[in-house]
């Protein structure tokens, strides 16, 4: 079996990756995408000497923003997605890893 060049995710699973990544646990958020956009003029005929204008969109940014309102498709709960560690309350007894 070939090695995998290339991987896919949900707009949801970035979100998800992104709280993990910035430690957040609490809060509805959801993805941000952050365009530019410019304007050229490009050939489209064969002979190259057609020209046309075009509109051209750039990806500047890709991050999160915190949702208000009522959750949608893309809205991610941080508490369910990336809840805080469980701590361990004095006297617990630690639990060793077997090696």
């Amino acid at each position: 079996m070939g090695e995998a060049i290339q991987y896919m995710f949900e707009l949801r699973e970035v979100t998800e990756l992104l709280l993990k990544k910035q430690d957040i646990h609490k809060g509805l958020w959801m993805i941000s995408i952050e365009f530019g956009q410019g304007a050229a003029t490009i050939p489209t005929g064969p002979d190259g000497k057609t020209l046309q204008p075009a509109a051209i969109n750039i990806v500047q940014h890709i991050g999160i923003k915190k949702h208000e309102g009522a959750p949608t498709n893309l809205t991610v709960d941080a508490e369910e997605v990336n809840p805080l560690p469980k701590r361990v309350t004095k006297g617990t007894p630690k639990v060793k890893a077997k090696k």
